[in-house]
């Protein structure tokens, strides 16, 4: 999956990244990648079902994978965060 086809789950509103991937599936992409790290898992999950449920209904799910990511912060020490990665497909 190319890069152009992920979106990156933040801390922006969730309609951001739902008018974000409602644009890229109306360009003519079939499928979007939504990524989020830590608290913005519940957003990246809230992101999907919003499309799937209000804007475009004939999305489904593709693979849905979790994982642990090794951050380190300012301080030098090393942490364990949680991702995960939703596909949607049209």
């Amino acid at each position: 999956m190319s890069e152009e086809n992920v979106v990156y789950i933040g801390t922006k509103p969730v309609m951001n990244y739902v008018l974000a991937v409602v644009t890229q599936m109306n360009s003519g992409t079939s499928e979007v990648m939504l990524k989020a790290r830590g608290r913005a898992i519940s957003r990246a999950v809230d992101v999907a079902e919003i499309v799937r449920n209000k804007f475009i209904l004939d999305v489904e799910l593709g693979s849905i994978a979790i994982s642990t990511e090794e951050v380190s912060n300012r301080e030098g020490s090393n942490s364990n965060v949680s991702a995960i990665e939703i596909q949607l497909n049209k």
